[in-house]
């Protein structure tokens, strides 16, 4: 009798490229795309900065929406869901090329957000999890990288194609058949080959819950924060340079710095974290952001908005990820509470960040006053969370 085949696990760094591309795919291009095809939106269609602030809010409401959704998703319809997210995020990015009004790009980043959450929250379980197993737990780097590299590949599509002429509608078709190419090698390498696993009993033994203390409150709501205080700069980076004569050539390399800086920057801070604790390393991040957030309106010349982009690029990752290691330090017990309420107040300041932003930047004629604002609660989360920190961690010694 011949046995059937068994399938075959992609080893570890094939189930970590899988990953890199579906991070890539859904966030690099399906969270990130719209900044750099934004001035040529606004300009064509056009859109006030009110307007453009919505349809970004709308991605953001999305991926508050599916955060919170996907977390009662059963173990066994993890893979499925992933499926489903990698082909939602492709066809909602392309689906951006067609001009159904505000009403409709809204409609559909709303729905990419959905997407994009869902594949952040799917991937991660599915490769993090067997990449520990297999005890290649520091290829999760490069896993992570993938947000970074996919930012910078979607400002190299962009730019590229606006130099030969590509309308927005162009530039979001594109973006649309790139993510496609990513999510395929995502569904290969993480699903199609993923081994079989057997159901785990139920326990009975029902998790701790969590402790919400002041500290955790103080925390969340810095995080609240944070998410409005990056998510300015993050959608109207490309604007701001469209403003200024010298600068509006360098919208496509700023918005690639951007995603180079942010492709390294998880380790960057994992690193700082082990040195300072986490929280002084969350306030560290915050006030350096804050810099780059100021800097991106104050300094009128290249170096000034060089800065602004390594900055932003550099540390909105890594405070993402502290904030959620610190709130579940804060909180022990089930980690999924603790993730929802982090996710939730991170997605509601990320949310209602761009809308505010575009109304005051119609009423005052800039960006500056938006911009200043943002960095002054960046510095405010700073504040809040630095005190949190427990004993710093003792030093590994020099042999």
């Amino acid at each position: 009798m011949i046995a059937k085949p068994r399938p075959v696990a992609p080893s570890p760094l094939l189930l970590a490229f899988g990953g890199f591309c579906a991070l890539a795919a859904a966030m690099g291009i399906g969270r990130f795309a719209l900044t750099p095809v934004l001035p040529f939106m606004s300009e064509a269609i056009p859109l006030s900065a009110s307007q453009a602030g919505l349809i970004a809010s709308a991605n953001y409401l999305g991926y508050l929406v599916g955060a919170l959704a996907v977390m009662a998703v059963s173990k066994d319809r993890i893979g499925t869901g992933f499926l489903l997210s990698l082909a939602g995020s492709a066809g909602t990015s392309a689906l951006m090329a067609v001009d159904g009004g505000l009403v409709w790009l809204a409609l559909v980043r709303f729905l990419g957000g959905i997407a994009s959450a869902g594949v952040l929250v799917f991937c991660s379980t599915l490769v993090l999890d067997r990449l520990a197993a297999a005890g290649r737990g520091e290829l999760a780097q490069f896993f992570f990288s993938g947000v970074g590299i996919g930012i910078a590949l979607s400002a190299a599509t962009v730019g590229w194609l606006a130099h030969q002429g590509a309308g927005w509608q162009g530039l979001w078709a594109a973006c649309g058949l790139v993510s496609a190419v990513l999510c395929v090698g995502a569904a290969l390498f993480v699903v199609a080959r993923a081994p079989r696993v057997a159901a785990t009993p139920a326990t009975s033994t029902a998790p701790a819950r969590a402790r919400i203390s002041p500290a955790l409150v103080r925390l969340a709501i810095a995080y609240a924060l944070f998410g409005i205080g990056y998510v300015v700069t993050a959608t109207f980076l490309t604007s701001i340079l469209r403003q200024s004569e010298t600068l509006a050539p360098f919208e496509a390399p700023a918005w690639a710095a951007v995603g180079l800086a942010a492709a390294g920057s998880v380790w960057v801070w994992g690193r700082v974290s082990a040195w300072l604790g986490g929280a002084w390393a969350f306030s560290l991040a915050c006030l350096a952001e804050a810099i780059g957030v100021a800097a991106s309106v104050t300094f009128s010349g290249l170096a000034g908005m060089a800065l602004a982009a390594v900055l932003l690029g550099g540390t909105f990752m890594g405070i993402t990820s502290l904030g959620l290691i610190e709130g579940r330090r804060l909180a022990g017990g089930d980690p999924r509470k603790v993730m929802a309420l982090m996710t939730a107040c991170f997605g509601t300041g990320q949310m209602v960040g761009p809308t505010l932003a575009g109304l005051i930047a119609d009423a005052t004629g800039s960006f500056y006053w938006p911009s200043m604002a943002a960095a002054s609660l960046l510095v405010l989360a700073a504040l809040m969370v630095g005190p949190l920190s427990g004993p710093r961690p003792a030093r590994a010694q020099a042999k």
